[in-house]
């Protein structure tokens, strides 16, 4: 039999890593299960176990003895005089060894990330070299994070609603199994906490009623469209040799610059089926064309909106005239991806993805994690059996598209926290990087879409870590002010230090004084990735402003008497700058515009929604510059703008979202102009 120990086992000195110079324990290492599953295999073939059936014994005829459905031999009456030994089967007994094993690594985590039984603790304020120094389990010195009369406050303010389980009646199985021993994978929690419908349910907005009145859920909306119109006949577009090279180069410089997995032979293939004729065959590589050219036009409607200025009607004509090119091809596409759904092979997972890609240019956020799901899938199977014909370059092409899917369907799942997850994130730390690859003529800029990709997939990891620690369900820190101090600070820290390492290409500059300078930023892509940058730091300092809220909102009342700490108000104020700031800075960059102009709406509403609720506490308020008051006005701006631009039908979701940013800007507007508190001045 495996007995588990009472206390969990010390972990070895070997398995142990280090983190900012510290020792800290690799509680992944599998090599403590590994003793476990040894006495499994010893008991099993122990001879008492496997010997064969024999009469029963005065052992077994004892009435005194009782039997165990644990061990391995179980008597079982059949008659008043004989008894019987039935035998377990080995997956019997391999199911308990595991099960047991996992009991033991569920008390193991528990004791690791217990506050109170950790032996070592961060301090919440990093000294000058970025090292965060020990501290002994409640010390007298540890900061406070707000004064007495605010730990009283109720935590439950920001746990739930009913609203939120009318949404979300219960958890989804992959989130309570499936990931609960994952400490060394950036995986996304299902139903956490930081979506924008739950900011939408938190108590601060009971007392604006007319932005719930009429609301209807994410999932509703998009399940409730009507589906995808295709066309009875297929009849492509006459193109030019000259418009296939500029739709071609488009696709280039947009998806296959901020997604590099479409290889220079592949776009020869496909330049060169195209400029010959589309032959009728339903083939994969005619599928991978066609969504090339559907993509290629996309990026053209999609171009040189960064500006926010209002097209002419003859600009708005051409565009739309280009999108209705690219629906003709993707309507193609979606008669053929038979092919590709039985088909396994690198070209077939490269066509599910661009599917993807482009119901998210259309705004369909469940169609495209649909096709999310299926890449992932075709992802996993072709990175756990490699085909023996398969290329140095097929595989490359497979991790980029397994990293491209990484990041797209966390982005999703950072507004739909209930979408089944494809299950790509748990092998994430496990995937090789991507490597060499050659995907655009330009040696320079081949190099910097590798980098720009690097840049944006560590940024996709450290977000879902902070969504994880912070605000998974049931186990994150944002609502334990004795314990997100310390996460608050180390996530702050990989954060400015993923700024730091970024090439000149892409730094960017943050600060209220540089929300209109064209300098700030080297490139568009610059500027996309400070947009990533702000969202993540907003969401990181976002447990200071919670637990302020909660504190004013849990009997105390809303005085700015209360003592707070400096360090306190310092982090909500970087958490409102934060959120002010990725308002301000947004723009009509290619990548939010094609890829993300619904994840984008909704991650602006709550943006918004954070303001509105800092502006109802006095202290809070002073905080916020009154740029705040254009803020709104410019979100509608943009992302009306951008609905014009890529035509009907438009997103309901997106117009609800902007109807949110609008209800939000409206109740701003009254709070500033009913109050005499506020100074009008930055602090």
């Amino acid at each position: 039999m495996l007995v588990i120990p009472a206390e969990p086992a010390k972990l070895d000195s070997r398995d142990s890593k280090e983190i900012n110079g510290k020792p800290c324990p690799d509680v992944t290492a599998t090599r403590h299960a590994r003793p476990a599953l040894h006495h499994i295999r010893n008991a099993h073939m122990d001879p008492r176990l496997t010997r064969k059936s024999r009469p029963a014994t005065s052992r077994c005829r004892d009435p005194r003895r009782s039997t165990d459905s644990r061990f391995p031999e179980i008597a079982i009456s059949l008659t008043s005089e004989v008894l019987y030994v039935i035998r377990r089967g080995k997956s019997d007994l391999i199911l308990e060894g595991v099960l047991r094993v996992e009991r033991f690594l569920h008390e193991m985590k528990a004791t690791i990330t217990s506050p109170v039984s950790s032996t070592f603790h961060l301090s919440p304020n990093p000294s000058q070299d970025g090292v965060f120094k020990g501290a002994p389990p409640f010390a007298e010195h540890r900061p406070s994070v707000v004064s007495p009369a605010l730990r009283s406050a109720s935590r439950g303010s920001f746990s739930g609603s009913p609203l939120n389980e009318m949404h979300h009646p219960q958890r989804t199985p992959l989130s309570d199994t499936q990931y609960q021993n994952n400490y060394e994978n950036a995986v996304l929690d299902s139903m956490h906490t930081s979506t924008t419908e739950s900011v939408l349910q938190w108590p601060h907005f009971d007392a604006y009623s007319t932005m719930r009145d009429g609301y209807v859920s994410i999932f509703h909306l998009e399940q409730s469209r009507p589906a995808v119109k295709t066309r009875s006949t297929s009849m492509y577009p006459y193109v030019t040799s000259e418009d296939i090279k500029g739709i071609i180069e488009s696709f280039e410089h947009t998806v296959n610059f901020w997604y590099p997995t479409m290889s220079r032979n592949q776009l020869e293939q496909v330049r060169n089926l195209i400029s010959d004729g589309i032959p009728e065959e339903d083939s994969i590589l005619v599928c991978l064309a066609l969504l090339t050219m559907a993509l290629g036009c996309a990026g053209q409607v999609t171009a040189d909106v960064t500006s926010g200025e209002v097209l002419s009607g003859e600009e708005r004509k051409r565009r739309a005239a280009i999108k209705a090119m690219g629906d003709v091809y993707f309507d193609s596409v979606l008669k053929k991806l038979h092919v590709v759904h039985t088909n396994v092979g690198s070209t077939a997972t490269h066509c599910l993805f661009f599917t993807a890609v482009y119901f998210a240019f259309l705004r369909r956020p469940l169609q495209a994690w649909e096709y999310i799901n299926a890449a992932s899938a075709k992802c996993l199977l072709l990175l756990s059996y490699p085909p023996e014909s398969e290329s140095t370059e097929d595989q490359e092409r497979i991790r980029r598209i397994f990293w491209s899917c990484y990041i797209l369907e966390s982005d999703y799942l950072a507004e739909l926290s209930g979408l089944p997850q494809s299950g790509i994130a748990r092998i994430e730390s496990s995937t090789p990087l991507p490597g060499e690859y050659n995907t655009h003529q330009d040696p320079l800029v081949e190099e910097q879409s590798s980098m720009y990709f690097l840049a944006c997939i560590s940024m996709r990891r450290l977000l879902n870590r902070v969504h994880q620690l912070l605000y998974a369900r049931g186990t994150g820190a944002a609502l334990d002010h004795a314990r997100f101090p310390y996460v608050v600070a180390e996530l702050n820290h990989q954060l400015d230090d993923w700024r730091e390492v970024l090439p000149p290409a892409f730094a960017f500059s943050v600060g209220f004084n540089q929300v209109n300078n064209s300098h700030s930023t080297a490139t568009e892509h610059g500027g996309f990735l400070r947009q990533r940058y702000l969202t993540c730091r907003s969401v990181i300092y976002r447990p200071y402003l919670m637990w302020m809220l909660s504190g004013m909102a849990g009997g105390n009342g809303a005085s700015s008497d209360l003592l707070v700490s400096q360090d306190a108000l310092k982090n909500c104020k970087a958490c409102l700058d934060a959120c002010l700031l990725h308002i301000l800075n947004l723009r009509g960059f290619g990548q939010t515009v094609l890829v993300d102009t619904w994840i984008c709406s909704l991650s602006m509403a709550g943006a918004m929604l954070v303001l509105l609720a800092a502006c109802r506490i006095p202290a809070l308020k002073d905080m916020i510059g009154p740029e705040v008051l254009g803020a709104g006005d410019h979100l509608r701006q943009l992302l009306q703008g951008w609905q014009g631009v890529m035509g009907e039908p438009t997103s309901p979701s997106v117009n609800q979202a902007i109807r949110i940013i609008s209800d939000a800007d409206k109740f701003i507007q009254e709070v500033y102009q009913a109050g005499d508190s506020y100074s009008m001045r930055r602090q």
